[in-house]
């Protein structure tokens, strides 16, 4: 009589050759609780929502802040009578037709402040396009000034001889500069300086006879050369400001010169700008879903690096108030060779007092050390909030990607004296406002709407303001790209 079935108790053997020992439990049968089911009974331990577009914000925190009561911040300045150089503008309808904007030609010195449209439109019709190659002299030194030069692109170099024959480099020219304007209030006007073109490029040439001969045509123009002759020739300090007169070195009792500080009358005023965005939430999501971590909280902390992020960007980049576009042009170098080199850096550095910090896309700085690599210099430290930077001369270099890297692989690094005291570069908000979250940035609850969606409107307000234009500088057309040893 064979056992009944229950009875049996080896497992199955499965298939084989012979029937060797008793198998074990089958792979997918297990012996204890499962990690799945086990999660089913406790919670995960959970970051907090990360954001990759955070930055370093290293503007942010290298500026002074002002805090401005009435919105509104005024620079006041000594009356400037020597005219600061702008930049022209041109349009391309082609390889050869290229023009310059006729408004724009009123960011010269000599015409700052024209406003005959018409005549303007003339005498940008008179340009004449003109290629140059690399190393072709332009004019040299003791020359007669005959034609006036806009630069459309390319680089070129001032350059005399030295006191002992030697070639000495004066500066650089780049695009949208003007040379010739010297030539205004003089009766035989020479040229200072050589010009040199270390690029192919272009520029726009206007003879000088046809200046006078408009002149001639012109009396609106020819009274505001003239005036701008007089003004040149007015006693001014080296900066370019109304001079007061005093007599030093002097012994028993000479009548002293007397005078006074004039000030400018129209000087510029900042008013506050702002980034705002509405933050919604669910009702159901803020009710329910806030454990561990606040939702609201966690979207209004994403929010607010958001913001701050375009606030960085746009002290950098604002066509209103952002440096690159507010840094005056006399304090704008180009280099010399297109990396940044140490020479260029010296330069950037010698055009001010009391320089702080060096502002720079990473890449741009990469390159500047690849140039001291080259040389066998090794950059220093500066401590910064508690932080050793990378500096030069011992000033912090600090990395801002929000300064723009341009479809030629060239950036620029900014170079600012910053805080009141020092007549240089602050950021200006305004503290104590409505429902205020952080300085100069506050949250404003706009209610609930018939979808139970709450609204919330976050605002940021700020500027920046450059006091004197000597507290900031620019080193342009900086090439980041390797370039072959």
């Amino acid at each position: 009589m064979s056992a009944p079935d229950h009875a049996t108790t080896t497992a199955d053997p499965g298939p084989g050759p012979g029937p060797g020992p008793a198998a074990g439990p089958l792979t997918d049968e297990l012996t204890s609780l499962g990690t799945r089911a086990a999660r089913q009974l406790t919670t995960t331990t959970k970051s907090a929502p990360q954001m990759q577009a955070i930055s370093s914000r290293w503007l942010l925190r290298a500026l002074p802040w002002v805090d401005v009561k009435g919105g509104t911040y005024r620079v006041n300045r000594r009356l400037q009578l020597r005219i600061g150089r702008g930049r022209v503008q041109f349009e391309q309808n082609g390889a050869d037709d290229i023009r310059v904007v006729p408004q724009t030609l009123t960011e010269l010195p000599v015409l700052r402040g024209y406003p005959d449209i018409d005549v303007l439109r003339e005498l940008a019709g008179r340009f004449r396009a003109r290629e140059v190659r690399a190393g072709q002299v332009l004019f040299q030194a003791g020359q007669r000034i005959t034609e006036t030069f806009l630069v459309v692109h390319g680089r070129f170099t001032r350059f005399t001889d030295g006191k002992y024959g030697e070639e000495e480099i004066l500066g650089t020219v780049t695009g949208g500069d003007q040379m010739g304007d010297e030539a205004i209030g003089q009766e035989r006007p020479l040229w200072l300086t050589s010009v040199r073109a270390e690029t192919a490029g272009v520029v726009l040439v206007l003879p000088w006879e046809v200046v006078g001969d408009l002149t001639a045509r012109a009396p609106s123009l020819a009274e505001h050369l003239a005036r701008y002759a007089e003004r040149r020739r007015l006693p001014t300090n080296r900066k370019g400001e109304a001079e007061v007169p005093v007599q030093a070195g002097h012994v028993g009792e000479p009548t002293l010169p007397g005078g006074y500080v004039d000030y400018d009358l129209a000087p510029r005023e900042y008013e506050l700008s702002l980034t705002q965005t509405v933050l919604r939430v669910h009702t159901r999501v803020a009710d329910l879903f806030n454990d561990p971590m606040n939702q609201t909280e966690q979207q209004l902390r994403l929010t607010v690096e958001e913001i701050r992020e375009r606030q960085e960007w746009e002290l950098v980049n604002n066509r209103e108030f952002g440096l690159l576009h507010n840094v005056d042009y006399g304090q704008r170098i180009s280099t010399f060779t297109g990396p940044p080199t140490p020479d260029d850096m010296d330069e950037l550095l010698a055009m001010r007092r009391s320089t702080k910090v060096f502002l720079a896309h990473p890449k741009a700085i990469s390159a500047f050390f690849r140039q001291c690599n080259r040389r066998g210099l090794v950059p220093g430290t500066a401590s910064l909030g508690g932080r050793e930077v990378p500096a030069w001369r011992g000033v912090p270099m600090l990395p801002c990607s929000k300064i723009p890297v341009s479809a030629h692989h060239t950036s620029s690094i900014i170079a600012l004296r910053t805080g009141e005291s020092d007549q240089g570069v602050v950021g200006l908000y305004q503290t104590g406002i409505p429902e205020e979250f952080q300085p100069g940035l506050n949250v404003r609850f706009m209610g609930i709407d018939a979808a139970a969606i709450i609204s919330y409107l976050v605002t940021a307000y700020y500027s920046l303001a450059i006091l004197v234009p000597d507290a900031a500088g620019i080193l342009e057309n900086v090439q980041i790209g390797r370039t072959a040893d």
